[in-house]
């Protein structure tokens, strides 16, 4: 069985693939680490070009494409591995060895189901990168943001954010996560598609008392929107229904109907701001996003019960206990440094 099995989910990325895997490749040469591309039924000549140029790179061929969530399950299913390392095909690596102190960190504490190094931007190399940073986190209303990242704002990184720190969740991008675990909350869920499903993969590894951590002692530059850019309004469209369907899957039962309640009215108000805006695309997919998680409730209803019934007593909070559209909009806290937390978070 591999130690590592480093995995690049690919759709129609040939380009992607010859610009950035020979860095994955070149600072990746470790003993039982095999780096594996799964494409999902690309229509470019993305098999071709990786047979010919990188014959040593094995190649899982997927005969539709399943998503990033659904890819992925379909391809691990085929690989045995203690430690899955799940990367985007725009990722570029400038450190050798680079994921020697992820599995180091991993092997010294059990306790750590997924772990992500800090990622910056590739394009502007002393920033992080909106997808991940310096590891995510969760308001209480499931808006996701990551130390080093706020809506749009995005920080230059000069070491504010370095060590080892636990964290909500690890971006998809780059994440290495101990392959039973992954397994023992079900892998991704494979009806979001895409977006969200790592942060909702994260949440139900913590909800079964796992830690996950950022360690910054190593860095990967993440392009970025690869398959769907920012303003595609599909993605704003999976981004709106995959949070609420994560929402509830997996929100306490006391929390709720309150979460919830609070969400309807959010996302109406951010429907509007951009219908003002003359956003249209984008009003529309929110509008769809809404209804459309209506209508697949009742698939996730034994999810969540399973999920409520499976809860540990432990400690960790589910989401950080305040909402970062009042400390960003209102308060103007607009750095992950400058947001106040609860005394008991």
């Amino acid at each position: 069985m591999l130690k590592l099995a480093i995995v690049i989910l690919n759709w129609n990325g040939a380009e992607m693939l010859q610009k950035y895997l020979p860095s994955v490749m070149s600072s990746s040469q470790m003993e039982g680490v095999q780096i594996i591309v799964a494409d999902n039924a690309s229509s470019d000549n993305s098999v071709a070009m990786l047979k010919h140029n990188f014959s040593q790179i094995p190649v899982i061929s997927l005969d539709e494409n399943y998503g990033f969530a659904g890819g992925y399950n379909k391809a691990l299913r085929q690989i045995e591995a203690e430690y899955y390392l799940l990367l985007n095909s725009d990722v570029e690596i400038k450190k050798q060895r680079w994921v020697e102190p992820l599995l180091n960190y991993m092997d010294q504490h059990k306790e750590v189901a997924a772990c992500q190094p800090k990622i910056r931007y590739l394009l502007q190399p002393d920033m992080f990168e909106y997808a991940g940073a310096a590891g995510g986190m969760i308001d209480r209303d499931g808006f996701p943001f990551c130390r080093g990242r706020i809506f749009n704002t995005i920080e230059n990184d000069h070491g504010q954010y370095d060590g080892v720190t636990d964290v909500q969740w690890c971006a998809g991008c780059s994440l290495l996560v101990r392959s039973k675990d992954y397994w023992s909350v079900g892998g991704l869920d494979e009806r979001f598609f895409a977006h969200s499903e790592e942060i909702d993969l994260c949440w139900r590894l913590r909800l079964a008392g796992h830690r996950l951590v950022c360690i910054s002692d190593t860095e990967v530059f993440h392009l970025g929107g690869a398959t769907l850019q920012q303003g595609n309004p599909q993605k704003t469209f999976l981004n709106f229904r995959n949070n609420l369907l994560m929402l509830y899957k997996n929100l306490p039962e006391e929390e709720l109907k309150d979460v919830m309640r609070r969400r309807m009215w959010l996302d109406y108000l951010a429907a509007l701001q951009m219908l003002l805006k003359f956003q249209w695309n984008h009003f529309r997919a929110v509008i769809r996003a809404r209804k459309a998680f209506q209508n697949m409730k009742k698939e996730f209803s034994s999810d969540r019960e399973k999920i409520q019934q499976g809860r540990t007593s432990n400690s960790m909070p589910d989401r950080c206990n305040f909402s970062i559209i009042w400390q960003y909009h209102v308060l103007r806290r607009r750095l992950f440094s400058h947001l106040q937390f609860p005394s008991n978070q």
